[in-house]
């Protein structure tokens, strides 16, 4: 029987109380020391995962891809063939939680539309996985709030996944904020989008699943601005708009906002799918800095006022990201990005929203 088969034949496998068995706590799994490298199941096989996560797992140190969950049975083959998947790694989403019983899979890497984040992310948990979440981590405080809960509840490992702050400029650049290398920071101006468009059925342009500019590309800006100042804002205000109504009839197609931080400093940050824009400045007291491009998948660099270049480095980041949070968890350590910071920028995130619906109001934080 050929590989395709036998990957269709477990895809179509009838699962009974599937989803009800997902729901079910089960212990979580104890890392040996000894195991060289942890074994990573990608959920969801669009994009990101495609051209850059899979890739990047062939370049890491600490895991490598070993599993796979989809909705689409015609992929599978194709994943086998290239990453030598084997059957029994292979999981469609009624099928996930029996990653339980599997040694070969320690980390669940949920890549699905936002909106479905919080629904795979505890499922995982559940299955006593640890759990990295891609960005935006959930729709709200609650959805964030209920994946750090299953997390800790199953005694697993949470992160979430912002590469940038993996990134040595952008490492370089939270280190000047924290320790005021040019002063004090007195403001930040910040930017993510591209000037596209998105098919009818793209989930960007869906509401429920997590679409719109805000969530999709919002939250680089905001959590830049946040790494930026080492700070946390205390009020926020936006406006949201859909030129092309027809098309983003149900979401943004692009946000303006300002972050409120204590002292009085203000973060201005914009973000579209109608706009390119990729920029980071920081003012301070004793000079400024710069990243452009701030978040391109390579050639993130920059400038500081004493003339200091900040040059891109030419490693894979997502391999970077995936390495350091596997090794923070074969060691015990904490991870670069936990939970908790994507519930932050989350609850910035709601609040521009509102602030939106109330005619660009200051909402408190």
């Amino acid at each position: 029987m050929s590989d395709d088969r036998i990957s269709r034949k477990r895809f179509l496998k009838q699962t009974g109380s599937a989803l009800a068995a997902a729901t079910v706590g089960f212990p979580s799994i104890i890392i040996p020391k000894k195991k060289e490298k942890l074994g990573v199941a990608l959920v969801g096989l669009g994009n990101y995962s495609t051209t850059r996560l899979a890739p990047g797992l062939q370049r890491t140190e600490h895991c490598e891809l070993r599993g796979i969950v989809t909705g689409s049975p015609s992929k599978i083959p194709d994943w086998q063939q290239r990453y030598g998947i084997p059957d029994d790694n292979v999981y469609n989403y009624e099928t996930m939680h029996e990653v339980a019983s599997n040694d070969d899979i320690d980390v669940i890497y949920v890549v699905v539309p936002t909106g479905l984040h919080a629904k795979y992310s505890i499922i995982a948990a559940e299955a006593g996985k640890h759990v990295w979440c891609e960005k935006p981590m959930a729709m709200d405080v609650e959805e964030c709030r209920a994946i750090i809960d299953a997390t800790n509840k199953n005694g697993v490992q949470l992160c979430i996944g912002y590469r940038m702050q993996h990134e040595p400029n952008t490492r370089t650049i939270i280190r000047y904020g924290r320790e005021e290398t040019y002063g004090a920071v007195t403001g930040v101006e910040t930017g993510a989008g591209y000037s596209g468009s998105h098919r009818e059925g793209d989930w960007r342009r869906d509401a429920e699943l997590g679409g719109g500019a805000l969530y999709d590309m919002g939250v680089y800006p905001i959590n830049a601005a946040r790494y930026a100042t080492s700070k946390e804002p205390v009020a926020a205000s936006g406006k949201q708009s859909s030129e092309r109504s027809q098309m983003y009839s149900e979401v943004d197609e692009t946000t303006v906002f300002e972050l409120e931080f204590p002292d009085g400093v203000i973060a201005k940050g914009e973000t579209s799918f109608g706009k390119s824009m990729n920029y980071l400045n920081v003012d301070c007291t004793d000079g400024w800095y710069y990243l452009r491009p701030f978040q391109s998948y390579s050639g993130v660099q920059g400038e500081t006022s004493d003339g200091t270049k900040l040059p891109p480095d030419p490693e894979h980041q997502q391999a970077r990201q995936m390495d350091n949070e596997a090794l923070a968890i074969k060691d015990g350590t904490d991870p670069v990005v936990p939970g908790e910071e994507g519930l932050r920028d989350i609850r910035i995130v709601r609040a521009i929203m509102e602030s939106s619906e109330q005619g660009g109001a200051k909402i408190s934080l």
